[in-house]
């Protein structure tokens, strides 16, 4: 004697073994993920980046400096000639030139973002009419060059 045949439950197993397996494949991905997100600055610290807090221990660590927020500063740079020399993605010092003192630098490495078109009706070689850059600089470096802006001519050098 044997046992009796079943017919059309092996489709059933299948299946529900098949289920099994994604499941499985599933939660391994996931875990695999995981892992990958935990030990990415792990890794990064070792293709030469910078090494997590964690890693560094407490002897060793030091709190991240701030990130430097950089905002688009329109300028009026007073030589409207020397505004077309420059073009978009060149560092530039401005420089403020006041009538009580000597000329001091107020922007260090400030990175041209854009030239806008001369305006019209400004005669080109106008002393007084100057030409517009857009810089990208920190923050404060924005509030010192509208005050320097103010109160004296700015000029930029190529850095």
């Amino acid at each position: 004697m044997f046992a009796p045949l079943r017919v059309g439950r092996s489709r059933g197993r299948l299946r529900r073994a098949l289920r099994r397996r994604r499941r499985v494949t599933a939660a391994g991905l996931a875990m695999a993920a995981a892992a990958l997100a935990v030990g990415g600055a792990e890794a990064q610290a070792s293709r030469g980046g910078p090494a997590p807090a964690a890693a560094r221990g407490a002897a060793g660590a030091r709190p991240a400096p701030p990130v430097e927020r950089r905002v688009s500063a329109p300028v009026r740079i007073a030589d409207a000639r020397t505004v077309r020399l420059l073009r978009p993605g060149d560092r530039v010092d401005v420089v403020a030139a006041e009538r009580a003192g000597p000329p001091r630098v107020v922007a260090a490495g400030a990175e041209v973002a854009q030239v806008p078109p001369p305006e019209e009706g400004a005669a080109d070689g106008a002393a007084d009419a100057g030409a517009l850059v857009v810089l990208s600089v920190p923050r404060e470096t924005a509030r010192e060059l509208v005050g320097a802006g103010a109160v004296a001519r700015l000029a930029v050098t190529l850095c």
